[in-house]
């Protein structure tokens, strides 16, 4: 019966072959956040009356289905976070600020106008696509923190990260978007260092 056995030429080959599919199989399940859609171009903290604001700008595109989906009704939600902590050296860093804002992008096909609001707030309507993400990429100074909130002279370290919120989305595109790239748009973390005033 040696002749159902393999020998070395067939085991060397069978492990290559389970190699090589395990390889394919990791590239097909690589998350979609495993690149950079969103560029954090400029990010700054920016002391005032009224308390600590982001300054920040931000570079991305919709693709082809993010775009379909937008005309055809269904609104899409960007939430920037913000975190600014302070390290200490003999513990862990204390997490002085922690502040999101949302953004809505969405179309009324009745007035042919894109639609951007703030946090549910007030509706900015616009002619074209590009003026409603203009208002996304370029977003107005928000207060992530009120005067008092942060020690002057002290370094913080301030972690910020922009990205379309899938929570928003409905829940069968919820699930869908965890594995499809075209329903993902995020940034990395991007870390600077804040001397509060």
């Amino acid at each position: 019966m040696d002749f159902l056995r393999p020998g070395p030429f067939v085991t060397t080959r069978f492990f290559r072959l389970f190699a090589w599919l395990l390889l394919v199989s990791a590239c097909a399940l690589t998350p979609a956040w495993a690149s950079d859609d969103v560029d954090i171009t400029h990010a700054s903290i920016e002391a005032g009356e009224s308390g600590y604001k982001l300054a920040a700008s931000f570079a991305f595109d919709l693709n082809h289905d993010l775009e379909d989906a937008v005309q055809h009704g269904m609104p899409l939600f960007f939430t920037t976070r913000v975190e600014l902590t302070r390290p200490r050296w003999y513990w862990f860093d204390q997490k002085a600020v922690a502040a999101k804002q949302t953004i809505r992008l969405g179309y009324d096909v009745l007035t042919r106008k894109y639609q951007v609001s703030v946090n549910g707030g007030l509706i900015t309507y616009c002619a074209t696509l590009d003026e409603a993400l203009l208002l996304i990429r370029r977003p107005s100074r928000w207060v992530v923190a009120q005067r008092g909130a942060l020690s002057p002279g002290e370094v913080y370290n301030v972690k910020l990260s922009m990205g379309m919120d899938p929570d928003y989305l409905p829940k069968p595109i919820q699930v869908n978007a965890i594995n499809n790239k075209d329903w993902s748009l995020s940034s990395s973390k991007k870390t600077f260092p804040y001397t509060a005033e």
